[in-house]
């Protein structure tokens, strides 16, 4: 792994993602995204309209497009993609479990006096389900449900700060995706990036990662 290239002493507070972070990745995003795609065909909106990869940013892209008819059927399709979505999400989840090192990781935390949230476009009840005691281990938890724009807006980075009475410059973002490495960066924290989601190290070495590392747990042989 890359050594580390910025000042521990600086870092008081750690930002963490959820899914393929803290806890095994089990969505099946290709499912999710053939289902949003058939209720978008369904309104009469082609593929070719649709101008992102992200299933959350396609659903934005396709409630603009109609909310140019018709407000009533912009909502109405936009409370139709979420159920989808939140349902896989949710049945993930019932499968779903933490990572074994991440309460311990939290516990050692908390101890060392590290301020931590956790950041995720996951929605608020699958979360729960994964993780029943989630505010027992870390104070701040935001999830997609708690803002209007997602990651990698630095929305969800720059409420959870806000909770925690923290700044950025002093706090490490951590997670599986380069969508991780982007939000941190686009809120002005310091990176970390983790392979024990789909990503591969060249991956968050291509998305300017300050830090790699095998695991999340890492994080406490170079945190002091």
């Amino acid at each position: 792994m890359p050594a580390l290239t910025i000042d521990q002493s600086n870092i008081n507070t750690l930002i963490f993602d959820f899914d393929g972070t803290l806890a095994k990745l089990n969505i099946d995003f290709q499912e999710m995204r053939d289902a949003v795609m058939e209720v978008v065909l369904s309104y009469g909106i082609s593929r070719e309209e649709i101008h992102a990869h992200f299933i959350l940013e396609m659903i934005d892209s396709a409630f603009g497009i109609l909310f140019q008819r018709s407000e009533t059927e912009a909502r109405r399709f936009f409370y139709q993609t979420n159920a989808i979505i939140e349902n896989i999400e949710t049945r993930a989840a019932l499968q779903g479990e933490l990572f074994e090192h991440t309460k311990d990781l939290f516990t050692s935390l908390q101890s060392k006096e590290f301020s931590c949230g956790i950041i995720t476009r996951n929605c608020t009840k699958a979360v729960q389900i994964v993780f029943p005691d989630i505010l027992s281990y870390c104070p701040v938890v935001i999830c997609r449900n708690d803002v209007k724009n997602v990651k990698p807006h630095p929305e969800h980075i720059t409420l959870a700060l806000a909770k925690l009475g923290a700044s950025a410059p002093n706090t490490l973002m951590i997670g599986d995706h380069p969508i991780d490495i982007h939000t941190g960066r686009n809120a002005g924290t310091k990176t970390c990036g983790v392979l024990t989601g789909h990503c591969r190290k060249t991956d968050f070495i291509d998305a300017g990662a300050d830090i790699i590392l095998s695991r999340a747990a890492d994080l406490l042989n170079i945190v002091k």
